[in-house]
C-alpha cells in the first residue's frame, strides 16, 4: 500500500518575488513570507527564517535571479561585476553551509558565456529554478537509498531538522521516514530537541508528524538513556559542510551522538547531497564553525534564563570525525566507511 505525501515546501519561486516558509515561526504558526528585495534574502538567512544547507543555497540562488530584475547596466560586462557583487553578499550570510557558496557560484558560472544582458538574466532564472528541481529528485534518491538499510519496526533517532524544509522537498536524514510513510513501511523516530534553537523541537516534530510518521520528542541530554532504554538501532543525520576525507560539520550535538553510537555499537548514517562536500578541503578541521548570539542560550524567547553578562560559547555547528561514521548516504549511493577514497569511488 503507498500513500500520497503533502510536504511542505520552504521556498518557492513566484517571479516578482520569493514566497518563503517562515521557520521562526514554526510550529505555532505557518505562515509563508514574501522576498522582495537581496536584503530580504540575506536577512532570512542570517535570522533562520529559511535555515538547512540545501534551503539556503535555494533560497540564495533565487535571490540572484530577484536582484538582477533592478539592475541598471548598459552591458553584459557590467552586468556581471553587479552579479558577482550581489553573490558576494549573499555569501557573507552564513559561513558554515557549503550549499550556499556551491549554489550562487553554479549562478553566477551559468552566465560565464552570454553575449547579452537579457540572455544573462533568463539564463540565472533558470538556473536557480533548475537547481531546486535537482534538489527535489536528490532528496528522493537518498531518502530511497536511506531506506534500505532500516527495517521495518526499526527505531531511528536522529537531530537537528534535515527535512522537507531544510530542501527542496523530502529532505536528506528524514527523506527515509518520509518515503517509509508513503511505502507503508513503518518505523518510529526519536527527534533530539536540538538545543538552544530547538530545530528538532519546533521544525523536525512537527514536520514528522505531519507526514504521519511516528515521532517522539526528547531532549538533547536524554539521548544516552533513550538509545539504551527505547532499543534505538540507528542514529541518522543531515550534514551543512563535509570535508574531503568525511569529516563531517552539523548542527551542535550531532558529534555526540555519533560518540553514542559508537558506545552502543549501533550505526551513525549522515545523509548529504554531492553538493554538501567540499573537497577543498583535507579535514574538518578546517570547516569554519559559526558562532550566534549569546542571547540563543541566555534567553527563551524573550524571557532571559541565566545572570546576567554570563559568558557564553554557542557553536552552531561541530565537526564528527570520519571513523565514527558507519556511512555517508548520498544520491549517487552509500558510502560505506567514508575516507578520501570511498567518497571519491562514489562520487567520482
Amino acid at each position: 500500500m503507498t500513500h500520497t505525501l503533502t510536504l511542505p515546501r520552504s521556498v518557492e519561486w513566484k517571479e516578482t518575488f520569493i514566497s518563503l516558509l517562515d521557520q521562526q515561526l514554526l510550529p505555532n504558526t505557518v505562515e509563508y513570507i514574501k522576498l522582495h528585495t537581496l536584503q530580504d534574502v540575506w536577512d532570512a538567512i542570517v535570522t533562520l527564517k529559511v535555515r538547512g544547507a540545501p534551503a539556503i543555497g535555494i533560497t540564495a540562488a533565487f535571490g540572484l535571479a530577484l536582484s538582477l530584475q533592478n539592475y541598471d547596466v548598459q552591458t553584459i560586462e557590467e552586468f556581471k561585476k553587479k552579479l558577482q557583487a550581489d553573490k558576494e553578499f549573499l555569501a557573507s550570510s552564513r559561513p558554515t553551509a557549503v550549499n550556499l557558496f556551491w549554489a550562487l557560484e553554479r549562478v553566477v558560472n551559468s552566465i560565464n558565456n552570454a553575449i547579452s544582458i537579457n540572455e544573462a538574466k533568463t539564463l540565472v532564472i533558470h538556473e536557480a529554478i533548475q537547481i531546486q528541481a535537482e534538489d527535489e529528485a536528490t532528496c528522493y534518491r537518498i531518502g530511497d537509498y536511506a531506506l534500505s538499510l532500516f527495517n521495518k519496526h526499526d527505531r531511528v533517532m536522529t537531530i537537528c531538522n534535515a527535512g522537507s524544509i531544510a530542501t527542496a522537498y523530502y529532505g536528506t536524514a528524514l527523506a527515509p521516514f518520509h518515503i517509509s510513510k508513503e511505502r507503508d513501511i513503518p518505523l518510529k523516530v526519536f527527534a533530539c530537541e536540538t538545543r538552544p534553537v530547538l530545530q528538532g523541537a519546533r521544525l523536525t516534530a512537527w514536520e514528522l508528524q505531519k507526514s504521519g510518521v511516528d515521532v517522539t520528542l526528547i531532549t538533547d541530554s536524554m539521548a544516552a538513556h533513550t538509545i539504551k532504554t527505547k532499543g534505538i538501532n540507528a542514529i541518522i543525520v543531515g550534514a551543512d559542510r563535509i570535508a574531503a576525507n568525511g569529516d563531517t560539520a552539523n548542527k551542535i550535538g550531532t558529534y555526540g551522538l555519533a560518540l553514542l553510537a559508537k558506545a552502543f555499537n549501533i550505526p551513525f548514517y549522515v545523509a548529504a547531497p554531492k553538493s554538501t562536500f567540499d573537497l577543498s578541503i583535507a579535514s574538518g578541521a578546517e570547516i569554519p564553525i559559526e558562532e550566534r548570539s549569546a542571547k540563543e542560550i541566555t534567553h527563551i524567547g524573550d524571557v532571559q534564563v541565566a545572570p546576567d553578562n554570563i559568558s557564553v560559547y554557542n557553536p552552531a555547528f561541530d565537526v564528527t570525525p570520519s571513523e565514527f561514521i558507519t556511512a555517508i548516504i548520498t544520491e549517487h549511493g552509500i558510502i560505506h566507511s567514508p575516507s578520501v577514497d570511498t567518497i571519491k569511488l562514489v562520487l567520482n
